[in-house]
């Protein structure tokens, strides 16, 4: 979303042309403000912007009285017809879209802190490894600081969740877990974690300073690679020692693997340095304007701490198929996900994605999502301000952490090289536009039997499968292929 914020339309309304104004407002999803000649604006979103229009400015309801005069009934539903002057409104696809642009609306009306307050948005948790300490250590903490981005992991469904995965990774290292600033002294009395080896024990100067901060470093790889250093290097030991046939040093490696993975897991895959926190949201797009009659899906991109998009992301050529897991690995059981797409169109056509101003050409599914990301990258703001960064990881946490089924929309996040999975993204947006693949009609066994069969890829293991053989569709004679008199 812009920094400057505009809505799409903007009606003036009295009410002798309530009716003329409400009709070609949107029946459905979006966000909209009332304005009056002076005062605060009524800002909200509704799942259909006419029908609560209506509600708002629909002229009173009346009675009449015993000597016929008619009388306006009392209600406490809010009226507001007689103060608007103004109506503004954006339709929107999903939930996530009217969230979004209600805060950013909300934030260009009222204010950052005006924001916040309307839309009840608390910073995420987050873990901080304090590497410019002396003595460094491991706290939770919902402020951000510019300086700290790179050492600071999360955001944390919960405050609760981020300290027991904190517990349970200190538990593999022996960072120290005192609040206090340490005055070294080898008569300093220590603490219940020094007693039970589970702390180097800096205050005593039981170790040098580098064996604390290679102990810290380490704590930070771990929750920088959510545990894969680690847990790689225990693998090779592992695997060493078991060529060495020392069974018992491998079993103990084992275990040791088995506990350093059961606090890994502990945290979402999301968790991860802030700064290097990039996300891709698909939703549904909304139905409103010249796209309307094109299947396509709303994307969002969250990096350097801001939401920026939608962008629409054409299905045109992609099928919903099912995800590898659910159908197996076989290429048999998956359907074509691509279908032909010629380069070039013939006649006036939508133009490419981010190409505005250039030849009308159609894309292929990939150079689609590739142009639509390298445009959604550019309009990410590297410059955000730390609260309004808080706000935006709030929003999302408050998406994200919501159970699956709750959850509309689909999210991806970059592979392990920086770049994005261009093709499970096409994917996730035909599942979003399309739905979900229908399950395959049921076999008729007993009519199948009776088919005849052949038999595909003769001789090779594993792939060899005898097929039903449909029968041939008889040809019908057209009317223009009738003998002649």
């Amino acid at each position: 979303m812009a920094a400057e914020f505009h809505f799409e339309h903007r009606v003036e309304f009295t009410p002798e042309t309530a009716i003329e104004v409400l009709r070609p407002i949107v029946a459905g999803p979006g966000v909209f403000a009332l304005r009056g000649e002076s005062g605060e604006p009524y800002l909200t979103r509704a799942a259909d912007v006419r029908r609560r229009l209506k509600r708002l400015l629909a002229p009173p309801e009346t009675t009449f009285a015993a000597d016929g005069s008619e009388q306006v009934v009392a209600s406490k539903r809010l009226n507001l017809r007689n103060r608007v002057r103004f109506i503004e409104w954006t339709a929107t696809g999903s939930e996530f879209e009217s969230t979004l642009l209600l805060y950013c609306a909300t934030r260009a009306t009222f204010g950052e802190e005006q924001a916040r307050k309307r839309l009840r948005l608390y910073a995420p948790a987050f873990l901080r490894v304090t590497l410019a300490h002396e003595h460094p250590r491991v706290y939770v903490t919902n402020k951000l600081s510019a300086k700290a981005l790179a050492t600071t992991f999360g955001p944390f469904p919960s405050r609760a969740a981020a300290e027991r995965y904190c517990d349970g990774v200190l538990d593999l290292f022996k960072l120290r877990r005192c609040h206090e600033d340490l005055q070294v002294h080898p008569d300093h009395p220590g603490c219940a974690y020094g007693e039970m080896k589970k702390c180097m024990e800096p205050c005593k100067a039981a170790c040098t300073a580098d064996e604390y901060a290679a102990e810290a470093e380490a704590v930070r790889a771990f929750f920088a690679t959510r545990g894969e250093s680690m847990l790689a290097e225990i693998a090779k030991e592992r695997d060493a020692a078991s060529e060495d046939m020392d069974f018992e040093r491998a079993a103990e490696l084992h275990a040791k693997y088995e506990r350093v993975k059961a606090a890994a897991i502990q945290a979402d895959e999301l968790v991860r340095p802030v700064n290097m926190l990039r996300v891709l949201v698909l939703q549904q797009a909304a139905s409103e304007g010249a796209d309307a009659s094109h299947e396509q899906a709303a994307v969002f991109l969250l990096e350097h701490g801001e939401i920026v998009g939608p962008q629409r992301l054409s299905t045109l050529g992609v099928r919903a198929v099912r995800e590898q897991t659910a159908v197996g690995s076989s290429l048999f059981a998956q359907p074509l996900m691509l279908a032909a797409v010629p380069l070039v169109e013939e006649g006036p056509g939508p133009k490419a994605q981010g190409l505005e101003g250039e030849a009308v050409v159609s894309l292929s599914p990939e150079e689609r999502v590739r142009a639509l990301l390298a445009k959604l990258e550019g309009e990410a703001n590297a410059e955000v301000s730390i609260a309004v960064m808080c706000d935006f990881l709030a929003l999302f946490r408050r998406w994200y952490y919501r159970p699956e089924k709750q959850r509309a929309g689909e999210v991806f996040l970059p592979n392990a090289d920086g770049s994005w999975p261009v093709r499970r993204i096409l994917n996730g947006a035909a599942r979003v536009v399309l739905g979900p693949p229908k399950e395959a009609a049921p076999v008729d066994r007993e009519a199948a039997a009776a088919m005849k069969t052949k038999v595909l890829h003769e001789g090779r293991e594993d792939v060899e499968r005898v097929v039903p053989v449909l029968p041939k569709r008889k040809r019908t004679r057209k009317a223009t292929d009738a003998p002649q008199p």
